[in-house]
């Protein structure tokens, strides 16, 4: 089911989204939609990656030094 949403946008934005949907022959919306569907998803990562960590950190789940200088060493980069 599709449902209607309403934004205020800035001209200088429309205007691009405007000239992006006559160059790609898809309509505003359509744009609209997957950019918003991709912004939801990299966000959505980036909270469930933090929420992780957290859990880790929370649990005292840390790398020893030894596993963060091997880490570095194989960048090759010194730890010290």
């Amino acid at each position: 089911m599709d449902l209607n949403l309403t934004i205020r946008l800035p001209a200088t934005v429309k205007e691009t989204l405007d000239k992006l949907a006559e160059a790609t022959g898809r309509s505003r919306s359509f744009l609209a939609q997957e950019a918003l569907r991709r912004y939801l998803e990299e966000e959505g990562w980036q909270v469930r990656e933090i929420r992780e960590g957290i859990r880790e950190a929370d649990a005292g789940d840390f790398a020893t030094d030894e596993e963060v200088a091997s880490t570095l060493a194989k960048w090759g980069v010194s730890a010290r």
